[in-house]
């Protein structure tokens, strides 16, 4: 192969090459292309590969990052709650390029169009948590009870009307998600929360000491009703035992009155053994009873007017 054969391939793929770059452009996965014929944009273009076009100055491409921006508010926005109390916040969002026909026209002027896009957005940012504070009594953003803030829903209050904002101006983007990233009070207001949230601790202790003597005295009325149900019960049995002792104490008595030496014959037998049930040992008069019961059978000794029994 000679030199000037080399030279024409090589003239040729340069050709080549400056063709595609003239007429042909890339699209990635994760961009989106805006062709302008005469400045003026057409269709978007969103599936990635190898696409065609006229030259310059005839077409030309923009292309957009197509991905979720992630987007801090610097500046803390002032706003004044229900309950007059002026309330500084600031939020964290993510927003993408949904209509590209749309985003293009409004930030592509710019040299930045996504640091552009983000200003307008902190504008309408700074709108929409400003109406939604003042819905809402500063109990629903600083609290003293683990439940008394309500972030959750303000979030998605902001997150509503930002959108609403942002569609109604057709910025061609959307908010991807959206939440509070700061809350800060003023120095006078300061104050004003920290006698405010010892309030409400107040009000819980109370409530709790109150709950607990509620408890206390609850716990001990059904102790005392259970110690009277008890000693009702108690003395119901004592009178039904009583009762039964006084009836059987009846029937002998009655014995005892037909037969009175019998019966004061039997308690002194009983009064005698319950004397001498533990080992003792005794030292009596046979004259008084029941030890009258020995006279006649101790001996000599009992009838000089004494005597001993040992019992073991």
């Amino acid at each position: 192969m000679n030199r000037q054969t080399v030279t024409l391939i090589v003239g040729a793929l340069l050709a080549v090459i400056f063709g595609m770059l003239l007429f042909c452009f890339q699209v990635r996965q994760s961009e989106v292309a805006v062709v302008t014929t005469f400045s003026r944009p057409t269709a978007p273009i969103t599936e990635p590969g190898l696409h065609f076009k006229l030259p310059w100055p005839i077409q030309r491409v923009h292309k957009l990052d197509q991905r979720v921006q992630s987007f801090d508010q610097d500046k803390l926005t002032q706003g004044l709650t229900k309950d007059n109390f002026n309330l500084l916040t600031s939020v964290y969002l993510g927003w993408k390029i949904t209509e590209a026909t749309n985003f293009f026209p409004r930030f592509a002027a710019s040299a930045n169009p996504i640091a552009e896009a983000e200003r307008r957005l902190e504008e309408a940012l700074g709108n929409a948590e400003i109406g939604v504070i003042g819905k809402h009594p500063l109990s629903d953003f600083v609290s003293a009870t683990d439940e008394g803030t309500n972030f959750v829903a303000i979030e998605r209050e902001i997150l509503t009307a930002v959108q609403s904002l942002v569609r109604a101006n057709n910025f061609g983007l959307e908010i991807e998600f959206l939440g509070l990233k700061k809350i800060e009070l003023p120095e006078n207001v300061t104050q004003a929360v920290f006698e405010r949230m010892t309030s409400e601790r107040k009000v819980l202790a109370d409530k709790s000491q109150f709950e607990g003597e509620a408890e206390a005295q609850k716990i001990r009325s059904e102790a005392e009703r259970k110690a009277a149900e008890m000693l009702a019960q108690a003395k119901g049995q004592a009178t039904q035992i009583k009762g039964r002792g006084e009836a059987e104490a009846a029937k002998s008595l009655a014995v005892f009155q037909q037969q009175p030496e019998l019966a004061n014959f039997i308690f002194r037998l009983n009064a005698l053994e319950d004397s001498l049930k533990e080992h003792s040992i005794l030292i009596f008069d046979q004259h008084t009873p029941p030890f009258d019961l020995f006279k006649g059978g101790l001996g000599s000794e009992g009838e000089q007017g004494g005597g001993k029994a040992k019992s073991k």
